[in-house]
């Protein structure tokens, strides 16, 4: 058993915001209440600190199969364990793709042995190629969390359509990464006075922001639930915004990168600042960050992106885009949404948790009795350093940023999974 007493317990499931204990027995929540008491069971002293439901992102590559180099499940779990994330899915464009039930089956196998609950996203289209949909049915049926080929976008409205159409059968999301390469000059950067001064091609707003309409209006149209991938152009918040009032099931996601940077940050942090979308300007991320608010925007994720130092110390034109995420999403919450007076903490942990586990079919974890025990205690206000990763690759622009938000403990499944004391 595991006593969690004093904690400010803050769950945006049942709205509680109050200090008191909660008792764990096994893997399940047993008691919650003000001056409980447990003979034998291990005490984790919570006094000034925050017990939320764990944690969950909805968009990670953890590379295995076939880039384990960069990120192997064991690690990139390690890595999640460690932010304060119990539940993760993990993108499918890894070596093979994850368009074939055996690769499925390999990635939520290993991800058993983890800790924590790993959750596998598979292939719209054979090979990621864009041509062929997969066996949607076969991938559901081995326990798909839903499809993307996330890293490409689906530029054949047929094959879109099929697989809306489908997706809307199974009853499972399809999430799309938004970027038409016809308006992409060079990836990775915003096209802008940015890559001007680079001399770097750029990848327009446009871009992202033709396919988010032509996906809302095919959304509306077959009734699936949609999800535009790491939101990042204000025109696509305001697209999103208006097919919300349509009455479409889409859903978007931002990246705590693309809240709290610009593409001013490319000039200071060069490569480690190139990711797809690209960061945009301060007018792109103050919409976001308003789409958090009015529910646009309804989920946060990392786009958790590892990379070897090697890769990413090339050239803009040849290092791989992406960074990590999963260590600094919380504390950038907190330090770019919360601490400026944008959202409460249970707002934030409703972007974070509930909002998520809603958009994947899933109960959203509650901190209430005969709940699943799976819960992380931070300090809202605690500073730690992001100057050490235990995700095999340290490529973030937060790397030496002193954040908020330190993680004390995160526990799945009634087993502790991280501890920092």
């Amino acid at each position: 058993m595991i006593l969690i007493r004093n904690g400010r317990v803050l769950d945006p499931v049942s709205g509680i915001d109050q200090v008191l204990d909660v008792l764990i027995d096994e893997d399940k929540i047993v008691k919650v209440g003000a001056g409980l008491d447990a003979e034998g069971a291990r005490v984790l002293d919570a006094d000034g600190l925050t017990v939320a439901p764990g944690l969950m992102d909805a968009h990670v590559h953890f590379r295995d199969p076939g880039l384990t180099y960069k990120e192997d499940i064991w690690t990139g779990a390690k890595a999640a364990a460690r932010g304060g994330f119990t539940r993760v899915v993990c993108m499918a464009n890894t070596k093979p793709p994850v368009d074939q039930t055996e690769t499925l089956k390999y990635v939520l196998e290993k991800g058993k042995a983890t800790g924590i609950h790993v959750m596998q996203a598979a292939c719209v289209s054979r090979g990621l190629k864009g041509r062929e949909l997969t066996d949607m049915e076969a991938l559901a049926a081995a326990g798909a969390a839903g499809f993307t080929d996330d890293g490409i976008p689906l530029t054949d409205e047929a094959l879109l359509t099929q697989a809306l159409e489908k997706a809307k059968e199974l009853n499972l999301p399809i999430s799309l990464h938004e970027e038409d390469p016809l308006f992409v000059s060079a990836p990775g950067v915003h096209q802008g006075k940015v890559s001007e001064k680079l001399g770097y091609g750029g990848a327009s707003r446009t871009a992202e922001d033709v396919m988010v309409a032509r996906d809302c209006i095919l959304a509306l149209h077959t009734g699936a639930s949609v999800c535009i991938q790491h939101i990042s152009s204000a025109n696509s918040v305001e697209l999103v915004r208006t097919a919300k009032k349509l009455g479409a099931d889409v859903h978007a996601e931002a990246t705590p990168h693309h809240f709290t940077l610009t593409d001013e940050a490319v000039l200071k942090y060069g490569t480690m600042a190139r990711m797809n979308p690209p960061l945009r300007e301060e007018k792109d991320r103050r919409a976001i960050i308003a789409g958090l608010q009015d529910g646009t925007i309804d989920m946060i994720v990392t786009d958790h992106a590892p990379h070897s130092s090697e890769e990413k110390a090339g050239s803009m034109e040849k290092a791989p885009s992406g960074i990590i995420g999963l260590e600094t999403s919380l504390g950038l919450g907190i330090k770019s949404l919360v601490e400026p007076g944008y959202l409460t903490l249970m707002e934030l942990m409703a972007l974070m948790s509930k909002n998520p586990a809603e958009f994947y079919r899933l109960d959203p974890v509650s901190i209430r009795p005969g709940a699943p025990a799976d819960l992380v205690v931070f300090g809202e206000k605690e500073l730690w350093t992001a100057d050490h990763f235990v995700s095999k690759a340290s490529n973030s622009p937060f790397s030496g940023w002193e954040l908020p938000g330190r993680v004390h403990f995160t526990i799945c499944r009634g087993k502790i999974v991280y501890e920092d004391r």
